[in-house]
C-alpha cells in the first residue's frame, strides 16, 4: 500500500495529507477482502496466498485514491485489480525468501498501480465485480458467505480503520518466534545474564507454528538459533537475524545446543494468538520463565513509538545513512504538513 500510494502519489503530486488517506484507505480495502474470502480455510483449499490478494486490492485502492477517482472508477479499479489477483503459496518453499518479498509487496503494488493507472486513462470496467455472473467472490472464494459480504467489506467503513488494528513485528524474525523473543528479552532484563549462565532453555510455542521454525535452514525462521543470538547478543537485529554464516559460529552453535522448542497442543487452540512460554534453567539450578499472550507490536501490546523508530533505525540507517534515516523519521511523523509526497523521493534514496 506505501510504495503505491508514494509512486501515484508523485505521479499526480499529492499532499501529505492525502497520501495518509490513501494509506489508510488501502489497508482497509485489502484487509476487508481477505476477511470476507477467510484465511486459513481459503488458502488450504485454493492453495492461493492471500497475502497477494489483501495487497493487490489495497494498493489499487491506495493508489485510486492518490488517483482521485470518482466513485464509478473506483468500481472500474475494484474490477482490474479482481483480473490481476494471483499468487500461490510456493513461496513458501523458497529459501531465500525472494518469492516471499514479490508476491507480498512487489507484485501487489505493481498489480494495484497498474489498475489505477488505466482507471485514469480512461479504461472502463465492470461496475460491480463482487456480484453477477462470473464475479471475483464467486471464481475465487465459493465458500464465502454472502451474508458476511456486507459486514466484511463495509462494516463501519469509514468508521473502524484496519490500519489502527495493524501490527508490527519488533522483530524482523518469522512470526511464530516473535512471542518467545519477547518472553526471553523480558528474561534476560528481569535477570541480567550470561549465555554461560544457562544450562537449558525450553520454548513451547503451537504445534503448527512450531513445524514452521524448528531447526530451519534459514536464521530468520530458525527459532533455536535466534534464542541462541538472543542469549549472546541480548537482542535479535536484522542484520544478526539475516547472518547465515553465524549459523555455524561455535559461539552460536554452543548456545543452541541448549535450546529445546516443543509443540504445544493447548497453545494450539489459542491461535491465531500467537503465544509462547519460555523457561530458562541456570546452571546454579535457578528457574526463570515468562509466557506471553499478546506478541510485542500486536494491536493488543503496541510498540510504543521509540520502539518503531528504534527498528526503522536499525533497518534503514545501513542503506540511508544515518542523517538522512533521522530526517526520513522526522518527515514522516509530519506528513499531514508536507506540501508535496515529491519531497520525501529524496530522503528515500540510497546514500
Amino acid at each position: 500500500m506505501v510504495p503505491a500510494a508514494l509512486a501515484a502519489g508523485e505521479q499526480f503530486n499529492i499532499d501529505g495529507s492525502r497520501f495518509l488517506h490513501a494509506v489508510a484507505l488501502g489497508y482497509d480495502i485489502g484487509t476487508r477482502v481477505t476477511m470476507t474470502v477467510g484465511v486459513g480455510g481459503f488458502q488450504t483449499a485454493t492453495h492461493i496466498s492471500t497475502h497477494a490478494l489483501s495487497g493487490t486490492f489495497g494498493s489499487a485502492a491506495a493508489a485510486g485514491c492518490a488517483a482521485s477517482l470518482n466513485e464509478r472508477q473506483m468500481r472500474w479499479l475494484i474490477d482490474y485489480a479482481s483480473q490481476q489477483a494471483s499468487g500461490i503459496k510456493t513461496w513458501q518453499r523458497d529459501t531465500d525468501h525472494i518469492e516471499k518479498a514479490f508476491l507480498f509487496a512487489g507484485m501487489p503494488a505493481r498489480n494495484g498501480i497498474t489498475a489505477a493507472l488505466l482507471v485514469q486513462a480512461g479504461a472502463t470496467g465492470v461496475d460491480d465485480v463482487l456480484s453477477g455472473q462470473d464475479n471475483f467472490l464467486a471464481d475465487y472464494a465459493p465458500q464465502a458467505d454472502p451474508a458476511k459480504l456486507t459486514g466484511g467489506l463495509t462494516d463501519k467503513l469509514g468508521e473502524r480503520f484496519e490500519i489502527t488494528r495493524t501490527n508490527i513485528k519488533k522483530w524482523t524474525v518469522g512470526s511464530p518466534i516473535q512471542a518467545p523473543l519477547d518472553a526471553l528479552e523480558i528474561i534476560l532484563k528481569r535477570r541480567p545474564l550470561q549465555a554461560d549462565h544457562v544450562q537449558s532453555v525450553t520454548v513451547r510455542v503451537a504445534t503448527s507454528e512450531a513445524a514452521l521454525v524448528n531447526n530451519r535452514e534459514m536464521p530468520d525462521i530458525c527459532m533455536q538459533h535466534l534464542v541462541a543470538v538472543m542469549l549472546v547478543d541480548k537482542t535479535a537485529t536484522f542484520k544478526a537475524a539475516h547472518d547465515k554464516a553465524r549459523m555455524q559460529d561455535p559461539a552460536i552453535l554452543k548456545q543452541r545446543a541448549k535450546v529445546q522448542l516443543i509443540p504445544d497442543a493447548e497453545l494450539e487452540r489459542h491461535l491465531p494468538a500467537r503465544e509462547a512460554m519460555v523457561e530458562v534453567t541456570l546452571v546454579d539450578g535457578t528457574h526463570l520463565s515468562e509466557t506471553v499472550k499478546a506478541v510485542r507490536g500486536t494491536a493488543e501490546n503496541p510498540m510504543p513509538r521509540e520502539e518503531v523508530v528504534a527498528k526503522s533505525r536499525d533497518l534503514m540507517t545501513p542503506v540511508l545513512g544515518a542523517e538522512r534515516c533521522a530526517k526520513l523519521i522526522q518527515a514522516t511523523f509530519a506528513l499531514e504538513k508536507l506540501k508535496s509526497v515529491r519531497e520525501l523521493r529524496p530522503l528515500l534514496q540510497r546514500s
